[in-house]
């Protein structure tokens, strides 16, 4: 099994290479890219840790050596979130980046999972499906958007609330990865009915502005990298397990997934040899949860939009 980083030498990439180095079954290989020349030396550094994971670092223009024979692509490449910017605010800088990396992926390695961390990922999928499709190799079951850490933000802090252990928790988040368009069901936690509706209400904005409360107290140096590390690592983790025949396998991810909501989606996927085999119903919601939904539509439709347009006009500018 082989997983490609893109993106490996920044905030995000650094710590989720390690985690990968130490998780990724023995046998599995690392490609890691990035446009910062040091990243051989973040792959030299990783090769130091004993596992049985061969790491290899690339740069520069070597980045279809990076993606050779790549299972699993994970892309954390980008700017980050400063204070006082939207993740639409970094679309336009981060659109061409992706859009260019997927299409390196679709010409090297057209039948890899691909992962995409970069924000504003409601835009950014959409986008990367539409490279696929001039490339002629979409596959809808091979494309997520990773939403996880939302659904890890949410079992902390629903945790904390109910005063129990994270290890306890398991909170469905659907819908998109920012702002209103991040959707957890509470109404779905055991325990939920102990939690006054005030508290659900709290719980809710704390949950879709956690990326800016980090960006705020990070005071300019940077936004979500850890627990973003974290998330995209635990979410690759589970598409390498699919991919393995490992059944069962289940998470929260960004896909094309035949929503009646919107075509891109954040709902809950089960893994398999082939990306991800089935999405699962998230069933009936409180009052207060579908009148969430019914105003995330809106703006997850305008996110694709913005996504396939701009793709659109990369691919017209980009032959």
């Amino acid at each position: 099994m082989k997983v490609a980083v893109l993106g490996a030498a920044g905030g995000i990439g650094q710590p989720l290479s390690m985690i990968l180095k130490n998780s990724l079954p023995a046998g599995s290989k690392l490609g890691l890219y990035d446009v910062a020349p040091f990243t051989p030396g973040v792959a030299v550094d990783l090769s130091h840790i004993p596992t049985d994971v061969e790491v290899q670092g690339f740069t520069g223009e070597d980045l279809p050596k990076a993606l050779e024979g790549a299972d699993v692509v994970v892309i954390p490449a980008g700017v980050a979130r400063k204070p006082g910017m939207t993740r639409d605010d970094l679309f336009n800088i981060n659109a061409g980046i992706i859009a260019n990396l997927v299409r390196n992926c679709a010409r090297v390695c057209p039948k890899a999972c691909i992962c995409i961390i970069t924000n504003p990922v409601n835009s950014t999928v959409p986008l990367a499906a539409e490279v696929l499709k001039a490339e002629g190799v979409y596959d809808k079951h091979r494309l997520f958007g990773v939403s996880a850490l939302d659904v890890l933000r949410s079992e902390t802090f629903l945790a904390a609330e109910l005063g129990i252990s994270n290890q306890r928790i398991l909170v469905p988040v659907i819908g998109g990865h920012s702002g209103t368009t991040i959707i957890p069901l509470l109404s779905k936690v055991i325990g939920h009915e102990k939690i006054a509706a005030d508290r659900i209400k709290a719980l809710t904005d704390r949950i879709q502005n956690a990326g800016t409360e980090v960006v705020e107290a990070k005071a300019g140096a940077g936004s979500a990298t850890l627990s973003m590390a974290t998330a995209g690592a635990r979410f690759a983790l589970k598409v390498v397990k699919g991919l393995m025949g490992e059944p069962g396998v289940n998470e929260y991810a960004y896909v094309e997934g035949g929503s009646k909501v919107a075509p891109f989606f954040a709902q809950a996927v089960r893994f398999g040899k082939n990306g991800w085999d089935e999405v699962i119903d998230y069933g009936t919601v409180s009052d207060f949860e579908q009148k969430l939904i019914d105003e995330a539509a809106p703006q997850l439709a305008t996110n694709i939009k913005k996504g396939v347009d701009f793709a659109q006009k990369w691919l017209s500018e980009n032959k």
